[in-house]
Parts: structure tokens; C-alpha cells; sequence
């Protein structure tokens, strides 16, 4: 019996090492496919995808802002996930980020609250020798101390332009809210006392207005808002909105690209900053809220060269809102939709294999994209300027 046994353990032994081996083997097998779907390592890289009317200024902007037609390579381990690329710059902003030096200032409101911004002047001279300011308006819940707000005003305080950041109303957790209200998806009016303000104190200035994501939305709301505001604005630049908040609120219950998740962290974030002050802005609706602060309605209003940029794997920004941009700068001669393949929401980080670089591809667009527009004014026939 014992023997039996003996010869049995003999037997089976020799083939559980062997087993064991194939179910490492497939472990691990199934470790890399996860890795390389999640990251994305088998999709392409490409340059962006343009859409845009052939006319003569956006032939020369294309021409004029290679970085625009060129393909973009994100870091070559992780920048083909949107995902990683949207938690880098929600957590890091950007890496080795500048800390450029600016005055504050406050501006009284008419219903009590007191708007902030940031005044940063260039360093150096403009390739045109004109005055040019940056009008920026930050993401939701962002400011001027922000890394990515840092890291751009910085580069473009070197190629000569002033910088203007508008810090929304309730975010600067050091700053007090003066009156029963905070920053909204929408709300213009900081933007607008920020841009008077400008044109007042430097009467001789061109502005470059410039929003990101929920500041895009705010940027484009006010230039359509009335034709007034678009006065000595040479161009706009969003880059990341949804267009539409109504549409938008839609996909954010779905859990199609973990959206539903970042539209719990983003609430959350929002619940903090509206904890810290207990401060509202009032609306009749949630519905009335979306349609009413939404970019989507004014949009079409704007009559000064406009880049819409937005990212495929952007997951806060359904595919399905592309489709107003997109049909924008079909109708519309002096809109630029650039559409990348990569880049999740505000990323846009480059780099060789692992380490982003502290520029990241959306700061050099939108700088070349300015430089462009000032040198195509600077030399374009002042009867065409007068027209």
C-alpha cells in the first residue's frame, strides 16, 4: 500500500512544477495584454485632425504654426492613456513648473463680490514690437497659482506678451467671497471686469483671449456675449470645453470612459469650495442653469479668428460634443477646430519615454497660434484692417 503511494507522489510530482510554470506564464501574459490596452501602446501617433474652411488666414496660420500639423508624440510608456494623462495634470499640473511674478489685483462688483487677477508683464519684446496682452481664463476652480497656469504664462511672458489671469471667484482659498455668490460654469462677469480693466489701464494693447476648459466656455460666452467685447481682441483660443453643459451633464452619468467618476471628483471638489464659503449664485432651474452658461448659444457670435482644441481621449468631454465645434469650423471661415488623438483633458504632456517635459504640446500651439495672428495683422494691408 505504501509502495503504492510512493509510486503515485513519484508520478504526479515531476508535473506540478511544470504546471505551476504555465499558470505564471499565463499571469503574466495577462498582466501585459492589460497594460498595453490600458496604456494603449499599440495606438499610432498622428498629427492633429483640422478641420477648417481654405481661406487665405488659415492657410498662413497653418502654415505659419507647424507645431499645429505635426505630429504629436505624448510620452511614449503612459501619454497614449487619456486617463494618465488627465490624473497627471490634475495632481502635478506640470513638471519643474516656474514661478513667474505677478501683481494682484482687485476689482470691486457692482452686487458686492470683488473679482481677482493676476497681472504678470512680458519679458521682453514682441516679435511685432506691439503691445499685447494674454487675457486667460483657468479651468474650473483654478487660479493663477496653478502649475499649468504658471508653466504658460511663464513661456509667454518670454516671447514678449503681458499675462492677465483671472482667478474665479472663490477659489483662492486665502481670498474671502465679499458677496452671496462664487464662480459658475458661465458666469462672464469677472471676465469682463478683468478685460475693462485692461483695456483702460493700457489703452494701446491687443488682446489674445485664452480659456481652458470650463475658462474656455466663459471665454467664448463673453466674446459672443455682445460684439463690443471682440474690440481690439486679435483672436481666441479655447482649449478642452464641452460647448455644451446641458449636453454634457448627459454623458457625465455614463460610465463610458469612467465618466461618471470624474464627475464625482469634480462635484466633490466643487462641494469643498462651496463648503469653504456657503456662498451661491441663484438660477430658477438646473436646465435653465445648463442653457443659460453654456458657450454653445453665443459661439457662433464670434467674428475674431477662433482654435477650438480638444482631445479624442479626453474623458470629461464626450465625443458627441465634438460635433459643435466641428460643424463651427465648417460654416464659419474664421474658426480652426484641432482635433489630437491624445492628450486626455489639459494634458498634452511630451516626452521621450517616461519624464514630461515642464512645455507641454497645448502651451507651444497656443503661443505659435498668437505669434501667427499678430505677425498676419501686423502686416496684412490696413485697408483689409479698416473692413
Amino acid at each position: 500500500m505504501s509502495t503504492q503511494m510512493e509510486a503515485d507522489v513519484h508520478t504526479i510530482s515531476p508535473e506540478m512544477p511544470a504546471m505551476f510554470d504555465g499558470v505564471k506564464l499565463a499571469a503574466v501574459a495577462t498582466v501585459l495584454y492589460v497594460i498595453v490596452r490600458s496604456l494603449n501602446l499599440k495606438c499610432p501617433t498622428a498629427a492633429p485632425d483640422i478641420t477648417c474652411q481654405d481661406t487665405p488666414l488659415n492657410r498662413y496660420l497653418l502654415k505659419s504654426c507647424p507645431v499645429l500639423t505635426k505630429e504629436y508624440i505624448p510620452p511614449l510608456l503612459w501619454g497614449k492613456s487619456g486617463h494618465l494623462q488627465t490624473a497627471l495634470y490634475g495632481k502635478m499640473g506640470r513638471v519643474k513648473s516656474p514661478k513667474p511674478c505677478g501683481l494682484r489685483k482687485y476689482l470691486p462688483m457692482q452686487d458686492g463680490a470683488t473679482a481677482t487677477f493676476d497681472l504678470f508683464e512680458p519679458q521682453g519684446i514682441h516679435s511685432t514690437g506691439d503691445d499685447i496682452t494674454m487675457v486667460i481664463c483657468p479651468g474650473i476652480g483654478n487660479h493663477s497659482e496653478k502649475h499649468y497656469i504658471r508653466t504658460f504664462v511663464d513661456y509667454s511672458q518670454k516671447q514678449g506678451y503681458r499675462c492677465s489671469v483671472l482667478n474665479h471667484l472663490g477659489a483662492l482659498p486665502n481670498i474671502e467671497l465679499t458677496s452671496p455668490r462664487m464662480f459658475t460654469y458661465g458666469c462672464t462677469w469677472e471676465f469682463s471686469a478683468m478685460v475693462g480693466y485692461i483695456k483702460r489701464t493700457f489703452p494701446q494693447t491687443q488682446l489674445i483671449v485664452v480659456g481652458f476648459s470650463l475658462g474656455g466656455n466663459i471665454a467664448c460666452k463673453y466674446l459672443g456675449e455682445n460684439p463690443a467685447n471682440q474690440e481690439r481682441v486679435l483672436c481666441c483660443v479655447s482649449v478642452c470645453q464641452g460647448y455644451s453643459a446641458l449636453r454634457a451633464q448627459e454623458t457625465f452619468l455614463q460610465w463610458d470612459q469612467c465618466r461618471r467618476l470624474y464627475n464625482f471628483l469634480m462635484a466633490d471638489n466643487m462641494k469643498k469650495i462651496i463648503l469653504s464659503h456657503r456662498k451661491f449664485h441663484g438660477h430658477n432651474s438646473l436646465k435653465e442653469y445648463y442653457e443659460k452658461e453654456s458657450c454653445v448659444h453665443y459661439i457662433h457670435n464670434i467674428s475674431v479668428p477662433l482654435l477650438l482644441v480638444n482631445s479624442s481621449d479626453d474623458p470629461l468631454v464626450h465625443q458627441s460634443l465634438l460635433t459643435i465645434p466641428r460643424t463651427l469650423a465648417e460654416k464659419k471661415e474664421n474658426v480652426i477646430f484641432a482635433l489630437t488623438l491624445h492628450g486626455g483633458h489639459l494634458g498634452f504632456f511630451e516626452g521621450a519615454v517616461l519624464f514630461p517635459q515642464p512645455l507641454s504640446w497645448m502651451d507651444k500651439v497656443i503661443v505659435s497660434y498668437a505669434n501667427a495672428i499678430c505677425q498676419w495683422e501686423k502686416h496684412r494691408p490696413q485697408c483689409q484692417k479698416e473692413k
